[in-house]
């Protein structure tokens, strides 16, 4: 070494160097020794408040960390107000213990410490106790972590005036790709014991409010669609509603519980399982309401989406995926109801489909929501950004309105249920305003009925007849007529149209209009029932007649035919008579005629099935015997026995009896 003028060469010995790096050491010991330990000071505690001063950490594992008198001199500071992976930036220790402790007032009683949502499993020591716990850490064993865990500190700590609060925390790698890993300030609060109490029953209601509301909605709508589906068949979207309301009814127990205690983490199962058919449900209600068929393309993708989004729900309790697999996890379920949903309903809404425009609000919102969430999750993962992202999260996850925190989520949730019940009550309208003008048309059928079906006796010199018509309905599809005959007869038709109310009573109609026209020409039985088959045939669709015409002299003598009509009852005893198609059937039936005289007094008597099909609440029809047994009686008589046992079908009677004194004069 080359020194200056005067100067002399320096040298350290090797014993003076040790005795530097010993002075520097020990200099840093006892700065660390002198260093102000973290302490919260409880002391003048008006209100609960969170535990949000810094505190000492450190990775690993050791029971004696619990102790109070453990030497934790060695520990990093951290401040809960940031984040674990400042403290941690290279590497993810799956226990992470903190300690930090309070000086309270000896006379203080009734505190008490609450937790929410530290991690999935952990332990808290007080002066060395195991206080508060859920779920094991070590062998890992998670537990829901939304419930608010709290318990009174014994008076005897608390006489102490310190306390000693140790946290040994499981932070798994789901964990450390959230958020906050680990314990964050708002985790842990101290407050008297009433106080947290009252403060924990409005946090779960405000917290929770809007998410149970929206899950009641949707279970609620989905049993009215159910209700609706059974009575319109044809209606394939409330069979839909109503699976989404059963899937969100299967989904909510757990979350439920999980709002008052935490629980196994497995319970989730089931949930997650539940989310496999989110997917195919919606986009299948969607197209429902669209009246679009689904391919087996579009349900491959829809089985495909689900699985994948089961998957993602399970991340963190079986298994971790790399954040490109997070990502790509609910990809698709994203562009589905954020990009590809939106645009085939803004598609229909622009060809005029007002269902299309009420279900597209609710889902623009969902999209909305869906890009902010996704923005504000990329700028997250940069440092820089992260305190921005994060407030945005909060933002839209946990937006404070009032008493009330709002997850744009389930906003858009419960809008998607409105929008359901509106178009359910707007449908229910329509319903409505066409079911009044059907009232108003069977109103004027049933007028126009009353005038086809005879009086409900007619005059024929030497006859009594009598003639009662029942419908099950408003208007009905029996009918009868009885027309003059020349020389003192008669001409009878009477007939039942397959079905009830408004068609069957247009056909009547028709068959009436047939009789009248027909009768002008012949007054032969059969060649009426070929004139009505030829009249219906082609007419009434897939439906069918039954016929019976009959003309009787005024001699007594009757000729008969049927046309698959049940066969009257001559004094108490039914005729045989050969059967044949009912009309409208196939053209070109011919009708075999029947003859027999009414002898003086004698009563002829003729039954639609409603009669004999009459049923009781036991099932049991009123039958032929009983029909025969009323066969003798007067026309009203019949019809209120058939009433009384249970009416399911329209009924008519028509009671013919020959006068004993004109026909004995004769």
């Amino acid at each position: 070494m080359v020194c200056g003028k005067g100067s002399r060469t320096r040298r350290h010995t090797p014993l003076q160097a040790l005795s530097l790096l010993l002075l520097i050491a020990l200099a840093a010991q006892a700065a660390r020794a002198l260093r102000p330990m973290p302490t919260f000071d409880a002391t003048n505690l008006r209100e609960p408040a969170d535990l949000g001063v810094p505190w000492l950490v450190h990775a690993g594992d050791d029971p004696a960390y619990a102790n109070p008198d453990f030497n934790d001199s060695q520990w990093t500071l951290f401040d809960p107000h940031s984040y674990l992976n400042s403290v941690f930036p290279h590497s993810h220790p799956e226990v992470v213990w903190y300690r930090l402790r309070v000086k309270v007032s000896p006379t203080d009683t009734g505190l008490a410490l609450r937790e929410k949502s530290i991690s999935r499993a952990y332990e808290i020591y007080v002066n060395g106790e195991r206080f508060i716990a859920s779920g094991q850490v070590v062998t890992y064993a998670p537990y829901t972590l939304a419930s608010r865990i709290r318990r009174r500190i014994p008076d005897r700590m608390i006489a102490s005036g310190s306390l000693l609060i140790a946290m040994r925390v499981h932070i798994s790698e789901a964990e450390w790709g959230s958020q906050a890993p680990g314990f964050y300030y708002t985790n842990l609060t101290l407050g008297q014991q009433n106080a947290l109490y009252r403060d924990d029953w409005l946090a779960i209601i405000g917290e929770n409010a809007v998410f149970l509301l929206s899950r009641l909605f949707v279970i609620g709508v989905g049993f009215v669609a159910l209700v609706l589906y059974t009575t319109q068949r044809r209606q394939p979207e409330y069979l839909w509603i109503f699976a989404a309301g059963v899937e969100a009814l299967a989904e909510s127990p757990v979350p439920a519980i999980a709002m008052f205690r935490d629980v196994p983490a497995i319970w989730e199962l089931p949930g997650d399982l539940v989310r496999l058919t989110i997917p195919f449900i919606l986009v299948s209600m969607y197209f429902a309401f669209l009246h679009q068929r689904m391919g087996w393309r579009w349900r491959t993708l829809l089985v495909l989406t689900g699985v994948l989004l089961s998957l993602g729900s399970m991340q963190g309790l079986f298994f971790m995926a790399p954040p490109v697999l997070q990502i790509l996890g609910v990809l698709p379920m994203a562009i589905l109801f954020s990009v590809v949903i939106p645009i085939v309903l803004a598609m229909h809404l622009y060809r005029g489909n007002r269902e299309a425009g009420i279900l597209l609000i609710p889902l623009t919102l969902f999209s909305l929501y869906i890009y902010a969430e996704v923005a504000l999750g990329t700028l997250f993962q940069f440092p820089g950004s992260r305190s921005f992202a994060l407030r945005g999260l909060n933002l839209i996850d946990r937006f404070p309105a009032g008493p009330f925190v709002v997850s744009l989520s389930d906003v858009a949730g419960f809008l998607s249920t409105l929008a359901l019940a509106v178009i359910i009550l707007l449908r229910f309208s329509t319903m409505s305003r066409r079911q009044a003008r059907l009232d108003t048309e069977l109103a004027a059928a049933h007028e126009v009925q009353k005038v086809l079906v005879p009086e409900h006796r007619s005059t024929i010199p030497g006859f009594t007849i009598e003639s009662v018509y029942q419908p099950a309905q408003q208007v009905g599809g029996d009918f009868f007529q009885i027309l003059p005959a020349g020389e003192g007869g008669m001409v009878i038709v009477v007939g039942d149209v397959a079905g009830k109310g408004l068609p069957a009573a247009m056909l009547v109609s028709v068959l009436v209009g047939a009789i009248s026209g027909l009768s002008e020409y012949t007054q032969d039985p059969a060649e009426l029932l070929v004139g009505l088959n030829e009249r219906l045939v082609g007419r009434s669709g897939d439906g069918f007649s039954t016929a019976l015409a009959a003309h009787i002299a005024a001699d007594g003598r009757v000729t008969i035919a049927n046309a698959g009509h049940l066969s009257p009852y001559l004094d108490g005893r039914e005729l045989e008579l050969p059967g044949a198609l009912p009309l409208g059937v196939v053209a070109g039936v011919r009708y075999q005629t029947s003859h027999f005289r009414m002898a003086p007094g004698s009563r002829l008597t003729f039954y639609s099935d409603g009669v004999i099909e009459a049923q009781n609440q036991k099932g049991e029809l009123f039958g032929f015997e009983r029909g025969l047994e009323l066969s003798t009686q007067p026309a009203a008589a019949i019809v209120e026995a058939a009433v009384k046992f249970g009416q399911q079908d329209d009924i008519t009677v028509v009671a013919i009896q020959r006068a004993e004194a004109i026909a004995s004069a004769a």
